[in-house]
């Protein structure tokens, strides 16, 4: 079965894809406004997560991914004021398994926000990133 594409809509005719409307919704529940990330992000991050669940992604894997993805994006203080510390300890294990392992899926959502230069500096230095050399 071919894998469904996503849309961004064109002219108000035609509505944005499910998957794109799931991941803004994720991205608003960790205080990430979805018009502060480009659309060619989002289209990459969704295309990575078919890529990563072999079918469609589930609904409940969208909050996780922008979780992650709205730590890289907002830096750890103002991510904790907004999801609290639980949350900011769970997503920076998240990190650093991820650049430990090197390739994976988090490390994937990673490099995507460093190499889109969406990333926080403080994220950058924290966890020594580069685009040249990933850790």
């Amino acid at each position: 079965m071919a894998r469904r594409r996503s849309s961004l809509g064109f002219f108000g005719m035609f509505g944005r894809s499910g998957d794109l409307r799931q991941l803004d919704q994720a991205l608003r529940a960790v205080d990430l406004h979805p018009a502060l990330v480009p659309e060619g992000v989002k289209l990459t991050i969704v295309n990575l997560m078919k890529d990563h669940w072999p079918d469609e992604p589930p609904q409940q894997a969208y909050p996780p991914v922008a979780e992650l993805f709205g730590y890289c994006i907002a830096g750890a203080a103002a991510f904790e004021r907004i999801n609290g510390h639980a949350r900011l300890l769970a997503t920076e294990r998240r990190i650093d398994t991820a650049l430990d392992a090197g390739e994976s899926f988090d490390a994937q959502i990673i490099l995507l926000a460093l190499h889109a230069k969406l990333i926080n500096p403080e994220v950058v230095e924290r966890y020594g990133l580069s685009a040249d050399q990933g850790r």
